[in-house]
């Protein structure tokens, strides 16, 4: 997708991280705008080289007249995040009765410092909430507990300890 401002052509694209390629969906993207593709693509790989395996937004911004560009890039989804830690392939079909991962307290509150900037989340409790929230619709429990029932401990202060530390 491609929106101009003026000489200002934006264009925003779901990359996996580390893997960007002068094809589809930044080639026939870019092509156009005269900027020098693989120039491009150098620089959103080493920019989600973290994020390797996981889908990453990334905005490129291309000046139509000096051919100059910027690329920003977005954090990768919670449920990426969560996979990548839980070293899955996907949530569970079934995330009610079959559990295909598990996490630590830290790894949960890792996750949600990541996530902070992109949330709607204002505290670090609340960011926590909403990785659990994702972990109960993927099947990952939390130190070998139900998310369901850690988000409980969560709300009663039951964590207050680690997220006063983190």
């Amino acid at each position: 997708m491609v929106r101009g401002l003026g000489e200002t052509k934006t264009v925003m694209v779901l990359i996996n991280g580390g893997e960007a390629n002068a094809g589809p969906p930044l080639g026939p993207a870019l092509g156009p705008l005269g900027v020098n593709v693989m120039a491009v693509v150098k620089k959103i790989n080493e920019a989600t080289a973290m994020y390797k395996g996981m889908r990453v937004p990334v905005k490129i911004t291309v000046d139509t007249e000096t051919k100059s560009f910027e690329v920003e890039v977005g954090t990768p989804t919670t449920s990426a995040l969560l996979a990548k830690e839980a070293g899955i392939e996907k949530g569970s079909g079934n995330p009610k009765t079959n559990f295909v991962g598990n996490l630590t307290r830290e790894q949960i509150v890792s996750i949600a410092k990541v996530k902070m900037g992109s949330s709607y989340a204002s505290t670090l409790k609340s960011a926590v909430k909403e990785v659990l929230g994702s972990c109960v619709s993927m099947g990952i429990k939390v130190e070998g507990k139900d998310p369901r029932v850690v988000l409980k401990e969560v709300d009663s202060g039951g964590w207050d300890d680690i997220l006063s530390k983190a």
